[in-house]
């Protein structure tokens, strides 16, 4: 598994303005991102946003980009419009729904899908919301403090999902 891309935003774009024009703050890629545990991502839009708060992180698959690239003939978007944390290569993401895990040691988990919105149409393209059904990546509380950076990741699971 891979990590790829990290992206952080200091403000909310689409999130929170249904019925009103996006806000236009930067994406920010880096390398490295600090997580703190119960709270977020520092300097993230959503540090500190609401307490044990579901989407402290978000996870998006490289693949799936690629695939939505493809789908839609888009060669020039970053995977960073889609406004998720982390794109990593290599791993299930809705295998980790409701399972504890651990990357580069930092530990976390996994709270529910991320939901596409109908944003996706505007930032990335027209139909963009419904290829992604079931495909937005994955949201997840934090609860280990450490640094995540770009690179090679060992994906650990510590506490399977339990089955349905």
């Amino acid at each position: 598994m891979t990590i790829e891309h990290i992206f952080t935003s200091p403000g909310h774009d689409y999130f929170g303005h249904h019925g009103r024009a996006p806000d236009d703050f930067p994406l920010e890629e880096t390398d490295e991102i600090e997580c703190v545990a119960g709270r977020g991502i520092r300097e993230d839009r959503f540090f500190d946003y609401r307490e044990n708060y579901k989407g402290q992180i978000t996870f998006f698959s490289a693949e799936v980009f690629a695939e939505l690239a493809r789908h839609f003939d888009i060669a020039d978007k970053s995977p960073g419009v889609l406004r998720r944390n982390v794109i990593l290569s290599g791993v299930d993401l809705k295998a980790l729904i409701g399972a504890d895990f651990e990357l580069q040691g930092v530990q976390f988990r996994g709270t529910a899908h991320c939901a596409p919105c109908y944003w996706m149409d505007s930032a990335f393209a027209p139909g963009a919301e419904k290829f992604l059904a079931g495909r937005g990546g994955l949201r997840a509380r934090i609860l280990t403090d450490g640094h995540i950076r770009v690179g090679p990741a060992q994906l650990k699971v510590l506490q399977p999902a339990a089955l349905s």
